[in-house]
Order: C-alpha cells, then sequence, then structure tokens
C-alpha cells in the first residue's frame, strides 16, 4: 500500500512488530497514552500541517522513539522545558513515558499550542502545561528555571543555545537532539556558547540497543547565569544652541 493510501485510509496508531518490544519497553504501562498520541499526529496532526502525511507511516522510529530514549539523560523529577514544542516533540513523548517529570511545551504558533492544549487534555497529561510564547520572550523568560531543557534541534547550535540556555537553572542542562555533524557544530559554536553561559559541549548516543541508529543528543550545561546587561540611559537633546 502507498503512502497516500496508508494515511488517507486508517491509519494504524500502533508501533509496527519490529519497533513493538521498543516502544513497550519505553512507555511501559503507558503505551496505550502513546498509541493515542500517535493516532492525534496521524490525523489531527496532519490535518492542521502539524506533521507532513509522510511523516504518519514514520511516526513510531522517526518521532516517538526517537524522542523517548531522551528519557535516559533526564534525572527522576525534573523539570523539564520544551523549546519550539510543534507537535509535542519531545516534550510530550517525555510526559507520556515519564509520568514523574513536569513539563513545559513552549511554542509560538496559537495553532500548534491548540493542538498541545487539546492533546494535553485528550490524554489527561495533568503534569504538562502550555505556554504559548517565543523563548527569548515572556511568558517564556518569566518561568520557573529549568533542570533540563530539551529540543528538537533545528537551528545551529550557537542560535539555540541563546534560546534555551537562559531558561535553565544554573547547573541545569541543555539537551539537544542532533544529525550525525554535531561534533562539528560543536566545535564550530564552542566560543559563543561559552559565552552565553555554557560549560563545553558533549555528546551522548541515546537508545542503543534499544532502536536502529541511536539518536544523537548534544548536551551543555548552564555553568553560570550571565547578568543582563543594563539599558544604557537615553540621551538628553541638545541644548539648542545659541543663535549669534
Amino acid at each position: 500500500m502507498c503512502v497516500n493510501e496508508w494515511v488517507t485510509d486508517s491509519p494504524n496508531p500502533r508501533p509496527p512488530q519490529p519497533l513493538e518490544e521498543a516502544a513497550a519497553g519505553l512507555f511501559g504501562d503507558r503505551l496505550s497514552l502513546a498509541v493515542r498520541y500517535a493516532e492525534l499526529l496521524m490525523t489531527d496532526g496532519v490535518v492542521r500541517g502539524l506533521i507532513g502525511p509522510r511523516e504518519a507511516p514514520r511516526i513510531w522510529d522517526r518521532h516517538l522513539l526517537n524522542c523517548a530514549v531522551m528519557g535516559e539523560l533526564i534525572p527522576q523529577a525534573a523539570r523539564v522545558v520544551d523549546v519550539g514544542s510543534g507537535a509535542g516533540l519531545p516534550g510530550m513523548v517525555l510526559a507520556i513515558a515519564r509520568p514523574d517529570l513536569s513539563v513545559t511545551l513552549i511554542e509560538p504558533l496559537a495553532r500548534r499550542t491548540a493542538f498541545l492544549t487539546e492533546a494535553v487534555a485528550e490524554l489527561g497529561l495533568a503534569a504538562v502545561t502550555v505556554v504559548r510564547s517565543r523563548a527569548e520572550e515572556p511568558p517564556a523568560r518569566d518561568l520557573d528555571p529549568a533542570d533540563v531543557v530539551v529540543a528538537r534541534a533545528v537551528a545551529p547550535l550557537d542560535r539555540l543555545m541563546t534560546w534555551c540556555l537562559p531558561l535553565a537553572a544554573e547547573g541545569g542542562r541543555v539537551l539537544a537532539l542532533k544529525g550525525e555533524s554535531a561534533s562539528d557544530e560543536i566545535a564550530e559554536h564552542a566560543s559563543a556558547v561559552a559565552a552565553l553561559g555554557g560549560g563545553p559541549a558533549a555528546v551522548h548516543r541515546c537508545g542503543e540497543g534499544i532502536i536502529e541508529p541511536a539518536v544523537t543528543v548534544v548536551e551543555v550545561t548552564r555553568e553560570r547565569i550571565l547578568m543582563p546587561r543594563s539599558r544604557p540611559e537615553q540621551a538628553r537633546p541638545r541644548a539648542a544652541r545659541r543663535r549669534r
């Protein structure tokens, strides 16, 4: 069956047979919630343009499992902020797989926050909060500092850290899903990350032995909090020149 037929007819939200064991291991007794979330992504998510129709058949291997394995880097009962959550990836997935977490989803677009709010209610995720905001603006900057800030990183590392590090507590960490070129990107942006108060970046391979391929995650710790720059005093209007 071709992709378009699969999406149009009746999408099967359950994990494909080769991924059943991994899904069960990552979501445990909350697998049914993950399946319901997958169904929301494959239906409402596609209709609203949050994910492309060709992504629906790959929702488990490309999206849900890839996000869930990030949980191995997150401590128990952590406060987690997901920057640019979109359709809830990875924040919603982590909240389903890890009910001990308190998760805030930050997303600036109204149609996406509407979907997220409805999905949170549908799934009964009491520990998840949806905030419509850009990461660099209130109300996101007014949130309590997070233990962990997560992002599916489509932006370069320096720009991503500009958004994410200020949302982390001192000693808190940013976890960014990245591609195979993560090490090159770390080298390129190391000085910019340090200037933002971040420590040396580390690369982790999450999900080894669970999913194939494993997921590349870049970790940066917020080592220091930078004092906000004081605004320069407004220049006083020049006194009118005396006429000679």
